[in-house]
């Protein structure tokens, strides 16, 4: 079978920005901040470095990289850097911007902080050495440019993360059930057509299963059942329209619900509230 396009579905519909912040050596203690829906993206260009992560529980891990490395922190995670004070350390750093936040799918199943040695992503190459060229020369559109290349960037990163599932350790979720071949059939179908007449004997046949292996090979990989999942998945999307000001009549339809109140009563169920009463909190 041809390979499916499992990135593009998703960052259609919950897109990503990077945005360049600094270039050059950091010397010292420097604190990166978590601030709310925000990640970040460091490439060690050249030195090394220590830092220190503020894990979920309040406790903090340090972390020694010793050869240039590119930094992923997925979620608002606040970190400092220490760096020698000379200049052989040098950076090119990025903010991070999932549409939704730390409810973005792909955001979601990753740890906290994903450090990848330069030398072990070699297709990711091109693409810094295009990074590097740019933000190392100040010219028209620079700012732009850089913040486009780091997207393109990230997007390898991701690339590689779906390639590569054993190199990191994560948990049963969106990334693994990606990197199945069969499994990323049924996914990439789901996330393409979220208001389609789905079931289970649907998911199995888009990814040439039978319903039973499916079903619990779904389970072991991702972590829930594909019924489950896609209820997520449209509650996701339903978040992000009713944030941008879709009615919700117009969000039932295109998401597959009978009506308008099954819609509400299926968002109820999940979220704990109308989608109105959620949208007038969230706001």
């Amino acid at each position: 079978m041809p390979p499916v396009d499992r990135l593009t579905p998703l960052l259609d519909r919950f897109h990503l920005r990077t945005r360049l912040f600094h270039s050059g050596p950091l010397c010292g203690a420097t604190t990166f901040p978590a601030d709310i829906g925000r990640g970040f993206l460091h490439v060690l260009r050249e030195g090394e470095l220590d830092m220190a992560v503020t894990r979920d529980d309040g406790s903090t891990e340090r972390i020694a990289v010793t050869e240039p490395s590119l930094i992923f922190f997925p979620r608002p995670t606040a970190h400092v850097f220490f760096n020698p004070p000379t200049e052989e350390s040098r950076f090119a750093c990025a903010t991070v911007d999932f549409d939704g936040g730390a409810t973005h799918p792909l955001v979601q199943g990753l740890p906290p902080v994903v450090v990848l040695p330069l030398d072990e992503i070699a297709a990711l190459r091109p693409a810094l050495d295009l990074l590097f060229a740019e933000v190392d020369n100040v010219r028209c559109g620079h700012p732009l440019l850089a913040d486009r290349l780091f997207e393109v960037v990230l997007i390898h990163v991701l690339r590689w993360m779906l390639d590569h599932p054993t190199r990191l350790p994560l948990p049963p979720g969106l990334l693994p059930g990606l990197s199945d071949e069969r499994l990323a059939r049924a996914l990439v179908a789901v996330h393409q057509e979220p208001g389609g007449a789905w079931t289970l004997q649907t998911m199995a046949a888009a990814a040439t299963m039978s319903r039973s292996a499916f079903a619990q090979r779904f389970r072991d990989v991702v972590g829930t059942t594909p019924v489950d999942y896609l209820t997520e998945w449209r509650l996701t999307i339903a978040q992000e329209q009713l944030r941008a000001g879709v009615a919700v009549g117009t969000i039932a339809a295109e998401l597959g619900y009978a009506s308008a109140s099954a819609f509400s009563r299926a968002f109820a169920q999940r979220l704990g509230r109308s989608p109105r009463a959620w949208l007038a909190l969230a706001a």
